[in-house]
Order: C-alpha cells, then sequence, then structure tokens
C-alpha cells in the first residue's frame, strides 16, 4: 500500500502541479494539464484554490534545491572536463541527495492535495495514474 502511494504520489505529482497557473517563463501547457486534470475530478472551486496554494507552496520551498541542483550540475559538467574522478564522485552523491530531497517534496504536496479530494475524486485520481501508467508501459 505504502509502495503505491509513493508510485502514485511521484507519477501524479507532476499532473498536480500542473494545477497552478504558469509563471510567465513557464510553457502554457503546464496550465492547461492542470485545468484537464481539474476537469478530470470535477475538482470545486476551493479544491482548486487549496491545490494552487499547496503546489505554489512547494515550487517557492524547492527553488533553493533546483538552484543548488543546477550549480552542482554546472560544477560535474566541469569536473568531467578536467577528469577530475574524486570531484565526479562528490558532485553525484549531491545531486543524487538534491533529487531525492525534491521528490520527497513533490510527495508530500501530493499528498496534500489527495487529501483535498473526495473519496470518488480518489477513485477518479487512481484510475487516472493506472491509465497513465499502462500507457507508459505500452509505449
Amino acid at each position: 500500500m505504502k509502495r503505491t502511494l509513493t508510485i502514485f504520489a511521484t507519477a501524479a505529482m507532476a499532473a498536480g502541479m500542473m494545477l497552478a497557473q504558469p509563471a510567465a517563463n513557464q510553457p502554457h501547457r503546464r496550465g492547461m494539464f492542470g485545468q484537464k486534470l481539474a476537469r478530470e475530478l470535477n475538482l470545486n472551486d476551493a479544491q482548486k484554490a487549496q491545490a494552487k496554494s499547496i503546489f505554489a507552496n512547494a515550487r517557492q520551498a524547492a527553488e533553493p534545491l533546483r538552484a543548488q541542483l543546477k550549480q552542482d550540475r554546472e560544477a560535474l559538467r566541469a569536473a568531467v572536463k578536467t577528469n577530475d574522478t574524486a570531484r565526479i564522485d562528490k558532485l553525484s552523491g549531491q545531486e543524487g541527495q538534491i533529487i531525492g530531497k525534491l521528490m520527497a517534496a513533490r510527495g508530500e504536496a501530493m499528498a496534500r492535495f489527495y487529501q483535498t479530494l473526495t473519496p470518488q475524486q480518489r477513485l477518479q485520481a487512481d484510475q487516472l495514474h493506472q491509465s497513465w501508467k499502462n500507457r507508459r508501459r505500452n509505449s
């Protein structure tokens, strides 16, 4: 059960994060996907507002991690070019830790969003997730 929730949270997190209005520098399709998800789950206005708040807060809280990840990736590219294997190992480990923290933050936000759903909406979300998973498996 825990594994299923983790898989759902990880896979659906991207979908859930789409409910927030896209920033000016984000592709418009992200907002459209969130709108489609909101329609599929038949979210009411209060749920939409909660989702926007949950995912906006998660995105804002994760910004320092994303900035650190970007910096570490640039340093990793430089280490690769100079064949600095000790630095490559260190930076790779740091990158893995940051990615883990980002995944945890996304999972926590998705869990908060999932709790705002009614039992019927949760069932629908689970079905959408299964459909998505099947399409990925078959492609």
